[in-house]
């Protein structure tokens, strides 16, 4: 299931390579000029400086999940039009700026509790930055499902949350794996500048990971008398597997050829 959640990433990325391309230079155009905006604020205003860059963070959440409606559709094996945009972004504004409040607080958790806490030294503050450590972490796994839940099943934020959770912890491993690929992709993309695969292939990624996920669900929804470790998982990815279809190299660079 895994290798086929890598291989079907892949081929959406490939397939709609210049819609992943153009949303990519979105988000390289707003981690851009946050800095470069809030360095030319910083002689003028210390506050207006720090004001750039909370709102260059807002927008970069609030286009993250606008890009991640467009690759729940690149996962569903649709287009992803542009003229979608304005009507993904009055959807999920607001689920967006939560989850950006949400890693805000983690930061500066980061920034000041770490150091509080490493200062103050004992079992007390050794306890403490254990405690913090694991809370990140899991943390960070499981906000990788908020998007394509947002995207796939919910919309109320508190919702969201809470489901995202529950797809941790009943999908650990999957989700240290999915984890794992997030990173491997992130540091990829720092050779093209975040060009490709970039941001929006990470998305793509969350999105089929879930989309996949799902069929576990809805095949116990479905034998409830099944063993949650023994998910027939070549039964459940058949059609998923005949869409995406054989592929060969010569195939993605000519596919008039094949």
């Amino acid at each position: 299931m895994l290798g086929f959640l890598v291989k079907k990433a892949f081929f959406d990325m490939w397939d709609h390579f210049l819609a992943v391309v153009i949303l990519n230079l979105g988000f390289i155009l707003i981690i851009t000029l946050t800095p470069l905006a809030a360095q030319a604020l910083a002689p003028l205003s210390v506050a207006g400086s720090l004001a750039s860059f909370a709102l260059g963070g807002a927008l970069l959440f609030v286009y993250s999940g606008v890009a991640s409606m467009a690759a729940r559709d690149i996962a569903n094996y649709e287009r992803a039009e542009f003229k979608k945009v304005i009507g993904y972004l009055k959807e999920t504004w607001k689920s967006s700026l939560i989850i950006g409040a949400i890693w805000l607080a983690v930061t500066v958790v980061v920034v000041f509790g770490f150091p509080f806490y490493a200062q103050i030294g004992g079992w007390i503050g050794l306890l403490a930055l254990v405690f913090l450590f694991w809370a990140i972490v899991i943390w960070s796994l499981a906000s990788q499902f908020y998007f394509p839940v947002r995207a796939q099943l919910d919309h109320e934020p508190r919702k969201v949350i809470r489901k995202s959770f529950v797809l941790f912890f009943d999908n650990t491993f999957f989700a240290i794996v999915l984890g794992v690929l997030t990173i491997v992709g992130f540091v990829l993309s720092g050779f093209t500048a975040f060009l490709i695969p970039g941001m929006t292939a990470l998305l793509i990624l969350h999105q089929v990971a879930l989309k996949l996920r799902l069929l576990k669900y809805d095949y116990l929804e479905e034998n409830p008398e099944a063993s949650r470790r023994d998910i027939p998982w070549d039964a459940l990815l058949i059609d998923e597997r005949e869409r995406v279809g054989k592929r060969t190299l010569r195939g993605m660079i000519f596919p008039w050829k094949e």
